[in-house]
């Protein structure tokens, strides 16, 4: 025969059920679509705060890999807890061409997590210490655009785990390379130019958690200072223990309840149908009420503005100077 089994077949089919032939194609193209297109990570990814003990009982499952991304590394040698990899916070941005601080691109990160020993199918838990909890739920925030499934901030941190009289070590862990393929998220963030058209519309919710004086714009710090107009300040360390008024219980890295955390919301007229953005400095200080926003109180709309106040005040977009403006 001059023709193929596969080429008399298709014409077979064509003429005896030519509606039949062309939904099977159809679904014979979706999957050799799926199958070679970049892989896009569903929003299934959960990130939850646990409990020094709950690390302590769970150590022992080689699934679960930690990271302690502490800045200075002799913070590290000195001390943290077992099974823990070092891998610095501030090594997942840099410089983009014309903005400092931004996110390195999407297969570096994913690289970056490899080299740490992280697989996608791992539960990975994240820690920091002192002020540094922005740094902890970051890459908690990066693991799951990246395309984890099981992330987890450490409640209370290094300190809140010592504290927990829980061992530490100064044993560095030998591990092999992580197997991290990237698959993006792009749901969890949005783009200046998707920014724009949302800016002052109802429903739609701007939080900054940047410092009052660098939200009003009183400190001389960007080329334009102030915040985007419209936006509600609620400084990051508002939704932690960073200022109860107890010393020995002042803890950055401690969720207060999420109780207390709705009621700081609901008197600010924060709802969870709210499309709500979080834009900071530099795309890290959004990242914890993200975290709580998104993953511990289910809010369905959160995104955060990787870009904030770095890439804003670069614009000649609207700002806004002083207080916050009553709703």
């Amino acid at each position: 025969m001059s023709q193929s089994f596969w080429t008399v077949t298709k014409q077979w089919l064509f003429y005896k059920f030519p509606r039949l032939a062309i939904i099977f194609f159809c679904v014979l193209l979706s999957i050799v679509w799926f199958s070679f297109s970049p892989m896009v990570a569903s929003s299934s990814s959960t990130i939850q705060f646990v409990s020094p003990s709950w690390v302590e009982q769970n150590r022992d499952n080689p699934k679960l890999k930690i990271l302690d991304v502490r800045i200075n590394p002799l913070e590290y040698i000195e001390g943290h807890l077992p099974k823990a990899v070092n891998i610095a916070d501030n090594n997942f941005r840099g410089p983009n061409g014309f903005l400092p601080v931004q996110y390195w691109e999407e297969q570096k990160i994913a690289q970056i997590f490899s080299k740490a020993g992280i697989s996608n199918d791992d539960t990975v838990v994240v820690y920091s210490d002192g002020n540094n909890v922005l740094g902890a739920t970051m890459v908690a925030y990066l693991l799951e655009r990246s395309g984890a499934k099981n992330i987890a901030v450490l409640d209370g941190g290094y300190k809140g785990y010592k504290d927990g009289q829980k061992d530490v070590t100064k044993e560095f862990l030998r591990y092999d390379r992580g197997n991290f393929t990237l698959k993006d998220n792009p749901s969890v963030r949005i783009s200046l130019k998707e920014l724009e058209p949302l800016i002052g519309k109802k429903d739609v919710v701007i939080i900054d958690p940047r410092p009052p004086e660098l939200f009003e714009g009183k400190t001389n710090l960007w080329v334009r200072n102030g915040h985007i107009p419209g936006a509600k300040n609620i400084p990051w360390p508002t939704f932690t223990e960073a200022n109860n008024s107890s010393e020995a219980l002042k803890n950055p890295h401690q969720l207060k309840s999420l109780e207390e955390i709705k009621q700081i919301l609901a008197s600010r007229n924060i709802k969870p149908s709210d499309t709500i953005i979080v834009s900071c400095s530099t795309g890290r200080e959004a990242t914890l009420q993200y975290v709580v926003l998104k993953h511990l109180l289910g809010y369905p709309n959160v995104r955060i503005y990787e870009g904030s106040w770095t890439e804003y005040s670069t614009t000649d977009l609207p700002i806004e100077t002083g207080p916050e403006k009553s709703a």
